[in-house]
């Protein structure tokens, strides 16, 4: 059993069907196989803004948010707490200029430096800084 940080990228094409990836599928077979998923804190907080999104954009309905919100809660997932001030207005802010990402992807990259954790995006950008910064992506 380990663990890895899960990007809200990831998620969600589990929710739009026409993103749906081999890696997601991967991803929810090792949640499956009793692999510890670690989150953010916002990350609560990130994936109904985006579903929210997709139902403005008549790409879900309200029942599928629904749904999918019921399943999610469903999910195995330890909340990474840890962020200080100093995390977030030196190091995430850094590593977002450094990469050009936003400050939540580079929240995860900063989580996954900090305590040394896979990271499973399906997010291109994060996916080359996190490599550029020799963090294992799955």
């Amino acid at each position: 059993m380990s663990q890895f940080l899960l990007d809200a990228s990831t998620v969600l094409t589990w929710c739009f069907p026409d993103e749906e990836t081999q890696k997601a599928l991967e991803i929810s077979e090792r949640i499956a196989g009793s692999d510890t998923v670690i989150v953010p804190s916002f990350w609560r907080h990130e994936i109904p803004n985006a579903l929210l999104f997709g139902e403005r954009r008549k790409r879900l309905t309200a029942e599928h948010v629904a749904a999918f919100l019921a399943d999610l809660r469903r999910l195995p997932v330890q909340v990474d707490e840890q962020a200080t001030p100093e995390a977030i207005f030196d190091t995430t802010l850094a590593l977002s200029r450094k990469h050009g990402l936003t400050a939540y992807d580079a929240a995860y990259l900063e989580i996954a430096l900090g305590d040394d954790l896979s990271l499973a995006t399906t997010d291109h950008a994060l996916k080359r800084a996190a490599l550029a910064e020799g963090v294992n992506v799955i």
